[in-house]
């Protein structure tokens, strides 16, 4: 029942209460009224009684003292009281008003008469005292007969004394008993009002009210300081205090969805930032490393909990190939044929959104098939990798638009650096022979140096060149000169391996960095060199080139020369090999000896 119903029917029930005690009250007020006019009464009645008994003793006397003593005054007093008497029914109607009741009324009146035959008697000796018959007038007022007449008289008064008694007393007593019952009711009334009004104060205002405001106040005060962790009070009562703490259990609800949704938005602003960082990052990466070490770095931060792997598309044989992975994903990381996807397939994100049931891609196991989103690595146009991310669920599942942003990121950063790579290709290495070209020697032979002073070890250059280049040109065409060149190229690429570092130094002229090799060890290497290319054959078309020959110049440091001069010596030598005769190996040490 709601706080204000219980409310007003307290006031309704204490208004009530409060006008019963009111009523109760005045009945009370009315029975002490009864009980004074019954005493009041009896006063009366007493008066009354007492003139009559007085008067009629008075006159018995008067009668007497006069037949004795035969005063005149005697006798006019006696007419004048007499005469001022009232009659019989005068007297009665008096008491009739006062409140008499006809049976006392009845019992006064049978007095009265008697007073009036005394009176009579008395007439009657005074007219004997008249004729000269005092004798008689005494015997008549005291003879026996006048005496019992008199007592008569007094006993039918007494009587209506005592019933009139009786009746005031019991009337006084009823009067008394009402109005102390009265009172006693007044006061229960009373009594239950204070009741009434303790119970509104102590189980009203104090448990239903007091109480639950209390602790409201707490939890409102905790929810104005957005601590929607609070429990909201379960009061399920149906009143001003349960709407109340449902208002409030819903302004919580919606505070704890406020924070929710501030939280979902703090962590997509983060990561929007992180792939903005992440862009950033890949815009100044110079290597694929760098782009792999970004991935690795900003995916398990981007999607949290989500494992994943980053494939490359190789051209040549055509497969994907596994570059990087993190968060420990599923399954093994071998290549796989292109088609085994189909995000690669189609070009687009798989499975699609809302896209179940659904074909699953071929290369991921079938543990986390139905848990994987693949998306291509696109770059003008054409699909360059794969981005395979794992474990994706409803609870934890990222935005597809942030993934599919940063395989996009992905995707161009891949593509700049295959740019990047080609051009530098192109720009380093030689198109023909595959070798480094003139533009790469001088970082590289800084680094070299610097490395062989650390390590105090020594390194030498191989200065190469083809014999009579200008005649196989003439002779056999530019085709054949270029097969030439590759020729050699190979062979010295072959010989040195990965010990040394070959480059076109010129038109038929290349370069050989041996570090870690001193002058013997470069002669050697030299020297299998020279013996290859002239045991080669090389062919252009159906023509088969006579017998290639080269002449090589070595310089090593710092056995030779200082650092800045081994270039330079290394070719004095190849000159001094051609001045004698070419075809043959001279090392700058030789020299000197020369």
């Amino acid at each position: 029942m709601r706080i204000a119903t219980i409310t007003n029917w307290a006031y309704g029930a204490t208004v009530c209460l409060t006008l019963a005690s009111g009523i109760i009250m005045i009945l009370a007020s009315n029975a002490d009224t009864a009980e004074r006019q019954a005493v009041k009464q009896r006063q009366q009645f007493d008066q009354i009684t007492e003139d009559i008994e007085a008067d009629a003793w008075m006159l018995s006397d008067l009668a007497r003292l006069f037949v004795i003593k035969k005063d005149p005054s005697i006798l006019e007093e006696y007419r004048q009281k007499e005469g001022s008497m009232k009659s019989i029914e005068v007297r009665l109607e008096k008491l009739k008003d006062t409140g008499a009741s006809n049976e006392e009324l009845l019992l006064l009146g049978e007095g009265l008469k008697i007073v009036d035959e005394l009176q009579d008697e008395q007439q009657a000796a005074l007219a004997r005292m008249a004729r000269g018959d005092e004798q008689q007038a005494v015997a008549l007022l005291y003879g026996s007969a006048y005496e019992l007449e008199l007592e008569r008289a007094q006993r039918e008064i007494d009587h209506f004394r005592q019933l009139l008694d009786k009746r005031v007393i019991t009337d006084v007593q009823v009067a008394t008993k009402t109005s102390k019952t009265l009172r006693t009711a007044s006061e229960i009334m009373v009594g239950l009002t204070a009741l009434l009004f303790l119970f509104v104060l102590g189980f009203i205002l104090k448990r239903r009210v007091l109480r639950p405001v209390v602790r409201l106040s707490d939890v409102v005060h905790r929810l104005a300081s957005q601590d929607y962790a609070v429990e909201t009070p379960n009061f399920n009562q149906i009143d001003e205090i349960g709407d109340m703490a449902q208002a409030i259990h819903i302004f919580r609800e919606n505070g704890l969805a406020r924070q929710r949704l501030e939280r979902e938005r703090d962590a997509d602003w983060a990561i929007r930032e992180l792939l903005a960082r992440m862009t950033q990052r890949l815009q100044g990466c110079e290597s694929f490393d760098d782009v792999l070490n970004v991935a690795t770095l900003f995916a398990p931060n981007i999607a949290p909990g989500l494992s994943g792997r980053l494939y490359i598309l190789d051209r040549t044989p055509s497969r994907m190939r596994c570059v990087a992975e993190w968060l420990d994903p599923q399954g093994a990381s071998t290549p796989f044929d292109p088609e085994d996807c189909w995000a690669i397939r189609r070009g687009q994100s798989h499975p699609p959104v809302n896209g179940e049931p659904d074909v699953v891609c071929y290369h991921l196991p079938e543990s986390v098939a139905h848990q994987a989103l693949c998306i291509p690595l696109i770059a003008q146009g054409e699909a360059i990798g794969l981005l395979s991310i794992q474990n994706i669920l409803p609870e934890n599942a990222p935005s597809r638009a942030y993934l599919e942003l940063m395989a996009e990121a992905l995707g161009l950063a891949l593509a700049n650096q295959r740019l990047r790579h080609e051009l530098q290709e192109k720009a380093l290495y030689d198109p023909l022979t595959g070798l480094r070209n003139r533009h790469h020697l001088d970082d590289m032979l800084r680094s070299q140096i610097s490395l062989a002073q650390r390590t105090s070890t020594p390194i030498s250059c191989l200065m190469i060149d083809i014999d009579h280049f200008k005649k196989i040109n003439d002779k056999y065409g530019h085709e054949a000169g270029d097969a030439v060149i590759k020729r050699v190229a190979s062979i010295i690429q072959r010989t040195i391996g990965d010990e040394g570092k070959a480059f076109r130094y010129g038109g038929e002229e290349f370069l050989v960095l041996l570090a870690g090799m001193d002058d013997e060890a470069a002669y050697e290497c030299a020297s299998q060199i020279y013996n290859e290319v002239k045991m080669s054959t090389v062919r252009s078309g159906i023509s088969e080139i006579a017998t290639v020959d080269v002449s090589i110049g070595i310089a090593t440091y710092p056995q030779h020369v200082q650092s800045d001069s081994l270039i330079r010596a290394s070719d004095v030598a190849l000159y001094r090999a051609k001045e004698l005769g070419r075809a043959r190996i001279v090392s700058f040490g030789m020299l000197g000896e020369g």
